[in-house]
């Protein structure tokens, strides 16, 4: 499997997987002529995209859906609450009940916890598995055992929790949202989960879903320096990762 994650952050949000068969997208929050730029250069068609896996519906996560679909017409997956919100744009979907099989792509879900109906999602491609976590406020440690000890790991670490409180620009009631359990996963809280998922089986962490005004990547990469042996990215909001292969 091969991995880039084209955009991670409050403005937009959009992840590219590719096996030798299969081509996904998870979310497309960005504009269809970023996700278009970016996926060629990479070499890659974008009338060759698969499918796309919706966590959620906000708009970082949908909103350059709409023009992709018209134009390269992918299937796309998301739950019955997601569909009750796009179903106007949809032509072909499906609805996430079991495991997905998708040719030499295993795709799994769990739920997360938002304020809105979500899901984070597992990508197996032979003995390689892809762990893909945002928006949430915590994890539940049913779905603790299901990420244990995967190979890549795209991980939300939304904000430093002293500089979010000592933003002056966003309301007490922002604040509280955010650290609540329908909110996002500070620094701290992504290095507690990920302490306890991951095992020798684990190349790399992608440091996702960063906050412009709450955090900044080297402040999150120290949350993590404990962690040794493991490659640690940060995704940006602008920039795509290089396509690293797992």
């Amino acid at each position: 499997m091969k991995v880039s994650v084209l955009a991670s952050g409050s403005k937009g949000n959009c992840t590219y997987i590719e096996t030798n068969n299969t081509k996904v997208l998870i979310d497309l929050g960005m504009s269809n002529l970023y996700v278009e730029k970016k996926l060629i250069s990479l070499g890659v068609n974008p009338d060759d995209i698969n499918c796309i896996f919706i966590t959620h519906t906000h708009t970082d996560h949908v909103a350059g859906l709409k023009v992709f679909i018209k134009k390269h017409h992918p299937k796309i997956f998301l739950t019955t609450k997601m569909y009750d919100e796009l179903h106007d744009i949809l032509n072909d979907y499906e609805i996430l009940e079991d495991k997905i099989v998708l040719d030499d792509l295993l795709v799994d879900y769990f739920k997360t916890s938002h304020d809105t109906d979500s899901v984070g999602y597992i990508f197996k491609n032979n003995d390689k598995e892809i762990v893909y976590v945002t928006d949430t406020g915590y994890l539940n440690m049913k779905n603790l055992k299901k990420l244990n000890n995967k190979d890549f790991y795209i991980f939300e670490s939304n904000h430093d929790i002293e500089l979010l409180m000592n933003n002056p620009h966003y309301p007490y009631q922002i604040k509280q949202r955010i650290l609540g359990d329908k909110g996002h996963l500070s620094n701290i809280q992504c290095r507690e989960y990920l302490k306890k998922i991951i095992g020798d089986k684990t190349k790399y962490i992608v440091l996702a879903h960063l906050s412009e005004q709450n955090n900044n990547p080297n402040i999150a990469l120290d949350n993590l320096k404990d962690i040794t042996n493991i490659k640690i990215l940060v995704a940006d909001q602008n920039e795509s990762t290089e396509l690293i292969e797992v």
